[in-house]
């Protein structure tokens, strides 16, 4: 049968898949229950009121990303085209989190901000945070989509739920307790929801190891070694080796560099109760993302030992291999691991731009119009608006069908090509005028929508490819980026030194 048709439980036992996704999720909601009683302003809603410890800290991190495109989407992706489609994840996501740990985490949570846009709006002024939040916000639609297809997916897989029905059910039930307590319960049920992936990742790992060599652990770490074609453990290929690099630079760069401006990353380091521990949380996070994504990389890796097949590309490859390979015991205990991933990184992605578009977009043009501020009540129901809003456009991305690998590459080099350069600049450097952030994320967003949209993969392709010059449009566009903050800086002409930040003292 294809690989994406459905996977056959034993009789009586969707009986029971069903009876324990639906005491799960009713598990998730009275934690939000809870939850909900300790908000009282956005600060508790959007950031747990910065209370976070290392440990919490951590794991929220960590599920962010680790949903359906590190449990699935890369294995798939690794399963039909080798080892260089781990580079954008868990590679890049990785790089990422240590760099954010060793450059950007500590004068970032000093600034005692709420959104990344708060940032823009205090280092390059009004009209840069209102740029950036048109950016980011839009960024996620694609991140989110790919979460609620992915979930739709399992759901079809396992009970033959059509997934635009599916896509639905998703939406419905993983927005709604989020609604309740915000970062609270992103944080208390992404605790609950890693215990469970950590379980399920240990149990198809030592299942695919020990059927790879007939029961012992160590046979089947050889047989993936020997048995796994030598070109699906390259970056590149010979042939075409400056191509494939460039490939997967770019691909690395857009995990490694695209992050880092990301509202859900700042969010959680904003969440940490110290400078120190959103450090320390930010580096555990980089280790421990990269060692859980072993798994889905390892299953795509030997994806065609274990699924052999002929023609057509794999399909839902990590499902598979665990109703091929598991218990039913053991299997619902998988299922529900994928359904925590994917549900824990919905919650994340969805509750990030929704601050974004409440705080620095919707609230203070309500402001302008209504002549008063808002009251703390008015400012948590705007946020709730902002989730529900989000979640509608992003599931209605999701419709449109566009695959999963292809949405999530494309939120994530958004913000690569735009706002990376002003950002990163900006944490370290003062003095830079507001011109320098506007024609950087103008200049750079332009270059990218222009080869998207055409679908051109290289810089000017029709030009350049045919004389050798091959470079990523995401990477042309963070040069072009970088170049437009000089013209920025030209255009200014005030002739004042660009001189570094000098960082308030943590409290």
């Amino acid at each position: 049968m294809p690989v994406s048709e459905s996977t056959h439980l034993p009789d009586g036992m969707y009986g029971v898949f069903a009876a324990a996704l639906v005491v799960y999720c009713a598990g998730l909601y009275l934690i939000g229950w809870f939850a909900r009683r300790r908000i009282h302003n956005v600060e508790d809603f959007v950031l747990a009121g910065r209370r976070l410890p290392t440990s919490l800290a951590a794991i929220t991190i960590i599920a962010t990303w680790f949903g359906a495109e590190s449990l699935m989407t890369t294995a798939d992706e690794v399963g039909n085209e080798g080892l260089r489609k781990a580079m954008l994840d868990p590679v890049g996501i990785a790089l990422c989190l240590l760099l954010a740990g060793l450059f950007i985490a500590g004068p970032m949570w000093r600034m005692g901000i709420l959104t990344v846009s708060d940032f823009f709006r205090q280092r390059y002024g009004k009209a840069a945070e209102i740029i950036a939040s048109l950016i980011i916000v839009p960024s996620y639609f694609g991140w989110v989509a790919a979460q609620f297809v992915a979930l739709a997916q399992i759901l079809e897989v396992f009970f033959g739920l059509p997934k635009d029905i599916g896509i639905l059910v998703v939406a419905t039930i993983g927005t709604g307790y989020t609604l309740m307590g915000g970062m609270w319960t992103i944080t208390w049920t992404d605790a609950v929801q890693m215990s469970l992936i950590l379980v399920g990742l240990s149990v198809l790992g030592y299942a695919i190891l020990s059927h790879l060599g007939d029961g012992q652990l160590s046979a089947g770490v050889t047989t993936m070694r020997t048995d796994i074609a030598e070109s699906r453990w390259r970056i590149a290929d010979p042939e075409k080796f400056w191509r494939d690099s460039m490939v997967a630079v770019s691909a690395l760069a857009i995990g490694a560099l695209g992050n880092l401006p990301m509202q859900d990353l700042m969010q959680r380091i904003f969440s940490a109760k110290s400078d120190s521990v959103a450090i320390k949380a930010c580096l555990v996070a980089a280790f421990g993302y990269l060692a859980m994504g072993i798994l889905p990389v390892g299953t795509g890796m030997a994806a065609h030992l274990l699924l052999p097949r002929e023609t057509g590309e794999l399909d839902g490859v990590v499902v598979l291999v665990a109703a091929k390979l598991l218990n039913p015991v053991m299997l619902l205990i998988f299922f529900l691991a994928i359904v925590s991933a994917v549900l824990s990184t919905i919650v994340s992605a969805v509750m990030a731009p929704a601050a974004v578009m409440a705080h620095n977009l919707v609230e203070p043009s309500l402001v302008r119009y209504r002549g008063r501020a808002f009251s703390e009540t008015n400012q948590l129901r705007l946020q709730r608006v902002a989730i529900a809003t989000v979640t509608a456009l992003s599931a209605v991305l999701a419709w449109r069908g566009q695959g999963a690998y292809e949405l999530v590459q494309a939120s994530y080099s958004m913000a690569l090509v735009s706002l990376f350069v002003p950002f990163v600049l900006g944490i370290h450097w003062k003095s830079l005028p507001p011109q320098s952030a506007w024609h950087s994320m103008g200049w750079g967003i332009a270059v990218w929508t222009f080869h998207f949209a055409i679908g051109w993969e290289m810089f000017m392709q029709p030009w350049l490819e045919p004389l050798g010059v091959m470079l990523p449009h995401e990477l042309a566009g963070v040069l072009v980026s970088g170049l437009g903050l000089l013209f920025g800086m030209i255009v200014a002409g005030d002739g004042r030194p660009i001189r570094p930040v000098e960082e308030p003292v943590a409290a």
